[in-house]
């Protein structure tokens, strides 16, 4: 029988120990964090989620509309016979003609116009598309062809315009294509000759009808209505290349190989200008070779509607980990310095709760706004805590202190979102700040105590 009472003294023993031990509190509480590790890698995944359906539905509603357009030219292109004598052993000489084909940029293009921006809606989603206008002057002088070792015979009632643009569909009006004082037909052509957007480019051809090479002191003049989405780019073809770009839009983005020269940004719009020289492109102002790729110095302007939503809520759930951290370790020194019992259940519930509040965050976000839904998110997770903890925290003081430091917790994430250039610093300046107030909170307890 007395060993029978051991036993169970024991066990009673063992059972308040486990209960009450600073040890076993503090891996319990570890230990349920890296259970919330997992829902809380949920929600990063739900966010991928959602910014991917974003894409595809802007995606889809600038592909009725017309996408993004990119702008070449114009370029002259000159045919001319190519006469070859093959000879083979045992044979007569055989005479081969081929037509070549000769690029011409021009001397000076000057390109200018506006882009009237819109807004189109499918759901919560929005997309940015425009109608556009351009007027491009361009000139042209005289090639010297044996430089380019065009020695044949050049077709010069067979040259031709070409014009790039990236989508056809864009085009809302017939082009006007002025030589000189001469109006010239245009038709569409989805080989230019040369890329300038991918693999393949698109855009309009206009036969020259020329006579001789005389007819290169004449400045062309394209007038060119269209629709595009997102952005407008342009390739700076001519040997100085000027562009100038106005719109209602006041928050553009400048992109691409070159920076404007001078820009305009207000409430009411925007007025950029390029200038770009031969010098500053990675092709030549002549060639004779097909498919020549005049990619990789396009610059222009994007009238994108920020989704910035996503990446701030990405970056919030970045420290969930953290919030969740600090949470618990502010209820484990109210248990440790109160006397007061905290179940692992309410730690769960109180972790589940500030997992649920980035869901929240996101879906808010995508209604009003990444600033509108972290105050509203933010607000209510720290009421619902509060009135959560004051079921057992008991005293008043407590649950206010509990209540201050969830809103500085969710204050200084905050802080630290909306910094572009010194979020690092804050972030880093700001964690020093908590473990040393950490370190000085709990110099004075006594860790090895078995009992709380």
């Amino acid at each position: 029988m007395e060993n029978s009472n051991n036993a169970i003294s024991l066990l009673d023993r063992f059972n308040r120990w486990f209960q009450e031990s600073v040890t076993i509190k503090l891996f319990s509480i570890g230990f349920l964090i890296l259970i919330l590790i997992i829902p809380l890698s949920w929600v990063d995944d739900l966010i991928y989620e959602r910014q991917a359906r974003s894409g595809e539905v802007l995606t889809e509603i600038t592909s009725k509309w017309s996408g993004y357009q990119s702008i070449c030219g114009p370029v002259i292109v000159l045919p001319y016979k190519v006469t070859e004598v093959f000879k083979e052993k045992g044979k007569e000489p055989r005479i081969v003609e081929y037509v070549e084909k000769a690029f011409l940029l021009p001397e000076e293009l000057k390109t200018s116009g506006k882009v009237e921006p819109q807004v189109l809606h499918r759901g919560i989603y929005e997309a940015a598309v425009y109608q556009a206008g351009l007027n491009v002057n361009a000139t042209w002088v005289t090639p010297d062809l044996h430089s380019m070792n065009i020695n044949g015979k050049v077709l010069w009632n067979e040259a031709y315009l070409v014009f790039g643009i990236s989508d056809l569909r864009g085009i809302s009006e017939n082009p006007t294509v002025m030589y000189g004082e001469q109006l010239l037909i245009t038709e569409p052509s989805n080989e230019l000759g040369f890329r300038y957007n991918g693999n393949m480019s698109t855009g309009l051809v206009a036969k020259l009808n020329w006579d001789d090479e005389n007819n290169f002191n004449q400045p062309f003049s394209i007038q060119l209505n269209f629709k595009g989405s997102n952005g407008l780019n342009f390739i700076p073809v001519g040997k100085t290349t000027f562009v100038n770009v106005s719109g209602p839009w006041s928050n553009p983005s400048f992109n691409g190989e070159f920076l404007p020269v001078s820009r305009s940004i207000t409430d009411g719009g925007f007025t950029a200008e390029w200038k770009v020289l031969h010098f500053n492109r990675p092709f030549t102002q002549q060639w004779v070779e097909e498919n020549k790729n005049l990619s990789g110095s396009d610059f222009g302007v994007e009238l994108l509607i920020p989704v910035e939503q996503y990446q701030k809520s990405m970056r919030t759930s970045k420290y969930g980990i953290l919030i969740i951290l600090l949470t618990f370790v502010s209820l484990f020194l109210v248990e440790i310095s109160q006397r007061i019992k905290i179940h692992p259940f309410q730690y769960i519930l109180m972790g589940a709760a500030l997992i649920v509040y980035y869901i929240l965050l996101l879906s808010l976000s995508e209604q009003v706004g990444y600033n509108g839904s972290y105050l509203i998110s933010s607000i209510a997770t720290v009421a619902l805590l509060t009135l959560y903890s004051a079921s057992f925290l008991k005293s008043k003081k407590i649950v206010g202190l509990f209540s201050g430091l969830l809103m500085a917790f969710y204050g200084f994430i905050y802080v630290i979102i909306i910094q572009q250039d010194f979020s690092l610093l804050t972030g880093s300046v700001g964690l020093f700040i908590v473990i040393s107030t950490l370190m000085y909170l709990t110099r004075k307890i006594n860790w090895y105590r078995e009992a709380v």
